[in-house]
């Protein structure tokens, strides 16, 4: 499947490379004003580390979904943006959901494959508190590395979904 020289910047430079550096420092800034008052980060607790870690999981790819899905669809009902062919759009598949209930299947999908397993492997390796510092570069960078990986398929189904919900005028459902 060839994709369009714009398609593939969306997907590379915009959700790929875009993503995981709006994300490192949006997740830093988070970090920072939730641990700021502390020296060492904990596992558990309120505020910690497994937490953060957690609630990161579900809500940076839900949110993703929400704002990509969003600004996709108005791209391509302006023209900014070409719609995938038919032949590029499976018959199957998220794109086929709302943009909430994509949404909520990759907050959920982010929460089960990404951060609880990431907490789980911290738990079972007894990690320690982490000094404020360390813990707040290691926050950005694993939130940015996590939005390199699920921000390009959440852009794929919107596309898609734009795609098929807008007449190749862009101008009226279809």
């Amino acid at each position: 499947m060839d994709l369009s020289e714009p398609h593939r910047k969306l997907l590379l430079v915009e959700q790929f490379i875009g993503a995981g550096i709006v994300n490192v420092l949006i997740n830093g800034a988070i970090a920072w004003g939730l641990f700021r008052s502390l020296a060492e980060v904990p596992l558990w607790g309120d505020p910690s580390m497994g937490n953060d870690i957690l609630a990161t999981g579900f809500l940076l790819p839900f949110f993703t979904c929400l704002i990509v899905s969003r600004i996709i669809r108005r791209q391509v009902a302006s023209g900014k943006l070409a719609p995938l062919d038919p032949d590029q759009i499976g018959s199957r598949g998220l794109h086929k959901r709302s943009r909430l209930a994509r949404s909520v299947i990759m907050g959920l999908a982010g929460l089960v494959f990404a951060s609880a397993p990431m907490v789980a492997i911290l738990h079972l390796a007894d990690a320690q508190p982490v000094a404020f510092l360390p813990f707040i570069g290691f926050k950005a960078i694993w939130a940015g590395l996590f939005a390199m990986i699920v921000s390009p398929p959440i852009a794929w189904w919107a596309l898609a979904a734009a795609s098929l919900e807008l007449k190749p005028d862009g101008l009226t459902p279809a």
